[in-house]
């Protein structure tokens, strides 16, 4: 039998044992010492020694040696996750890592809107904090116009890259999928129409009317007269701010569609999927002319006495608002 002096000593023991497997265990599973919610970010290829350091140096964890001990034996397996992750206020060591080794990162986007050209995507690519490094402006027409998702930390060209090939993916899927009477003969000669389309009109239920217009302009070897491409070379797409001059009416160069037959040379912004779509599924018109009927829209017309009728109209309601 075990004498009473053995027993007690059994008894430390287990006391001792039972006192550390539940500090060890507080130690994984307790409050941790982060006062307020914070963003931490896991940048990519980084170990989980280097994450648990940077976890102690930001106080979300006490102590780095602790925590990738404790991951090992209860982590689980899983891998922690690059990113951006909210951790709140007094997570323990265990909820940081759940959370870490989750896909609930913090989504920040970038919107590209229909229309924008490629001098004002740099420009709010820049304009974005938590991106990094330069980016330069992109060739006209080759973004995508749509919302990005990016992580802290991303660098501006890697996010571009993103909206040029979606740009490339969905051309690509489009251009299979084209009508068989159309007016242009190349994807590339597709954005550069679309380019016109988007800038033309303001209302998406004009798009396809809008491309049949000016696909039968094409057609017939008219000039296709789109205010918008006097303005490109002037501004890169940006606002004009005023009236057009008649100089820049006549101007001669590789946009002007005033004073050259066909599409301009390149894109003249960067058009949205509808435009797109609308030059590769015209809709079947007569129409050839068009002007702004006071709605935010365009009178069509397949002549040119209905359309100076329709100009008409125009300049009438302009009067009446007191801008003529």
């Amino acid at each position: 039998m075990m004498s009473r002096r053995g027993c007690g000593l059994a008894a430390v023991l287990a006391a001792a044992a039972m006192l550390a497997l539940w500090s060890f265990l507080g130690g994984w599973f307790g409050s941790g010492p982060l006062e307020k919610d914070r963003n931490f970010v896991v940048p990519n290829g980084a170990s989980l020694t280097a994450v648990a350091q940077h976890l102690e140096d930001n106080g979300i964890v006490r102590s780095a040696d602790g925590f990738v001990l404790r991951a090992r034996i209860f982590g689980g397996g899983g891998g922690i996750k690059a990113g951006e992750f909210r951790i709140p206020a007094h997570a323990s060591p265990s909820r940081v890592l759940a959370i870490i080794s989750s896909d609930d990162v913090i989504r920040r986007y970038v919107t590209i809107p229909e229309g924008m050209p490629s001098i004002m995507v740099q420009e709010r690519l820049m304009a974005v904090p938590q991106l990094t490094g330069e980016v330069a402006v992109p060739e006209e027409g080759s973004v995508l116009p749509d919302s990005y998702a990016f992580d802290k930390g991303e660098s501006r060209e890697a996010v571009l890259r993103r909206m040029q090939a979606a740009m490339s993916r969905t051309l690509k899927e489009l251009w299979a999928a084209r009508g068989s009477d159309i007016a242009v003969e190349t994807p590339e000669q597709a954005v550069i129409l679309a380019s016109i389309v988007e800038k033309e009109t303001g209302k998406p239920e004009e798009r396809r009317m809008v491309a049949g217009l000016y696909s039968n302009r094409l057609e017939k070897g008219m000039l296709l007269q789109a205010d918008p491409t006097i303005i490109y070379p002037i501004t890169k797409g940006k606002p004009l701010g005023r009236r057009i001059r008649q100089s820049e009416i006549q101007a001669v160069n590789d946009y002007n569609t005033y004073t050259m037959v066909g599409l301009p040379r390149h894109p003249i912004t960067n058009p949205g999927k509808a435009s797109i779509e609308a030059v590769l599924h015209p809709a079947k018109t007569d129409d050839l002319y068009m002007v702004a009927d006071g709605t935010g829209g365009h009178a069509f017309a397949s002549t040119l006495e209905q359309h100076n009728a329709n100009v008409a109209k125009w300049f009438a309601i302009r009067r009446k608002r007191g801008e003529l």
